[in-house]
């Protein structure tokens, strides 16, 4: 199953292969742990619903890849999410947690339950590990996509690059997945920086001399504003690739600018269906082409639609998303010139003015060039007259009130966005417009705004 890259482990055993901000681990002392686990894992019967609860490290590494080995259904549980573990452990119906670093110690925990399901049954039968994402739903319980690994995990026998990698997204989400299996099957080095501020990046990067960064374009405009590059040799990086949410426009400019020695590409994936191989037009350019042997994609009606052999099995507790042809449709809005694509933003999050739709990642992009503007979010607001009207909650790095603000804002955008665009609406924040995730939160009730679950 992982046969491959256990046998890529022991041919880089002397070399580094978790970079942290006080030790680092090489390929055999983190075979060492696979294997100590592996033994661990493979006295239960195969196919129980095993929880990891932790960030990455190494005896976390060790455990996702032990579980894999030895064939069980892996539910990775980051830190940042813990209010919502028990929910979780629930619907995942978890045989076993396992918590590194914890009072615990790692050891195998029972719970008690036992694990029933038809995915699950069809995963055992097939003699095939699991992965159990959680999607990050805006409300109510979040959806729980059940992978089979060995079909997600084929394309990492291909050789790739090998780079040195901080790993920024996180353990579960499908992205940090991705990057974990792509750096370790590549023999490359899995940076951890000390937690995921533009100052312990920028040090990690300085330190470990990173060349692959994959983040999200709200941390790179946190990156930029920060000041943090000028401080630091960033000359290592070769790759910044970002995804999770659109990127605007004029924050793609900024980041080109002042990393002119790296290549920028946009990435794009689906906790449903995986991670597509994408190449960028140019470094400055939103327009993409996604696929590879295993995708297939068509737009219809200015939605896109994937086909994935890596897709999902289904979800635990709700319907299959998937058409008759097995189809998902993204929810995301794209313009298409022939074989590129540019995401336009999530279908769900378009503002109705008087029937004019308002693509919010247009909005922000133009507030973004704004003199004092840190940071924004753009939503719609319900309106009596024309449906909606578009809200800006912005931080500033001026003292203005939100009519100083809204007034020289008006004149900015008077010939760069349609009237019908411009916010009606302002608020100034000095909360962060992210969540833990570093993604935008478009939600109406302000006080989710920090929800690490989004």
């Amino acid at each position: 199953m992982i046969e491959f890259l256990i046998e890529k482990m022991e041919a880089h055993r002397d070399e580094t292969a978790l970079a942290m901000p006080s030790a680092s681990c090489s390929y055999g002392d983190l075979l060492a742990r696979v294997l100590s686990w592996q033994k661990r894992l493979a006295a239960l019967p195969s196919g129980r619903v095993v929880s990891l609860e932790g960030d990455y490290g190494p005896d976390s590494i060790a455990v996702f890849l032990a579980a894999t080995w030895t064939r069980h259904i892996i539910v990775p549980l980051s830190p940042d999410s813990r209010a919502h573990h028990g929910t979780c452990l629930e619907v995942a119906t978890v045989e076993y947690r396992i918590r590194p670093g914890e009072a615990s110690d790692g050891a195998l925990e029972a719970t008690g339950r036992t694990a029933s399901h038809p995915l699950y049954d069809s995963l055992r039968r097939d003699g095939n590990p699991g992965l159990l994402l959680f999607s990050s739903g805006s409300t109510g319980t979040p959806k729980a996509a059940l992978h089979d690994l060995a079909r997600l995990l084929a394309k990492y026998r291909v050789p790739r690059q090998r780079l040195r990698t901080l790993v920024f997204l996180l353990l579960d989400h499908i992205g940090g997945v991705n990057t974990l299996f792509y750096t370790l099957s590549n023999g490359g080095a899995v940076v951890l920086s000390a937690d995921r501020s533009p100052a312990a990046v920028c040090e990690a990067i300085e330190t470990h001399r990173v060349e692959l960064l994959p983040t999200s374009p709200t941390f790179l405009n946190l990156l930029l504003l920060s000041g943090e590059v000028s401080k630091r040799d960033m000359s290592s990086l070769r790759l910044i690739t970002y995804g999770t949410e659109p990127m605007p426009a004029s924050t793609l400019e900024r980041a080109c600018q002042t990393l002119p020695n790296a290549r920028f590409l946009q990435t794009y994936g689906l906790t449903e269906v995986g991670i597509l191989r994408s190449q960028s037009r140019d470094s400055n350019s939103l327009w993409v082409r996604i696929g590879g042997e295993d995708f297939e994609w068509k737009v219809v009606e200015g939605r896109l639609w994937i086909r994935a052999k890596s897709a999902m099995l289904g979800y635990l507790n709700a319907p299959s998303p998937f058409d008759a042809e097995g189809y998902l449709d993204t929810g995301d809005l794209v313009e298409v010139d022939g074989e590129w694509i540019r995401f336009l933003g999530r279908n769900s999050d378009i503002i109705n003015v008087g029937g004019n739709k308002v693509h919010p990642a247009e909005v922000e992009s133009t507030l973004l060039q704004m003199e004092g503007v840190a940071d924004v979010v753009v939503r719609g607001q319900p309106h009596p007259l024309t449906g909606q009207i578009v809200l800006a909650t912005v931080q500033l790095t001026t003292a203005e009130t939100a009519e100083q603000f809204k007034l020289r804002m008006r004149q900015f955008c008077a010939d760069r966005l349609a009237s019908y665009k411009v916010p009606a609406r302002i608020q100034i924040t000095d909360k962060p417009v992210y969540s833990a995730r570093f993604k935008r939160v478009r939600r109406s009730d302000a006080a989710t705004i920090h929800d690490p679950t989004t």
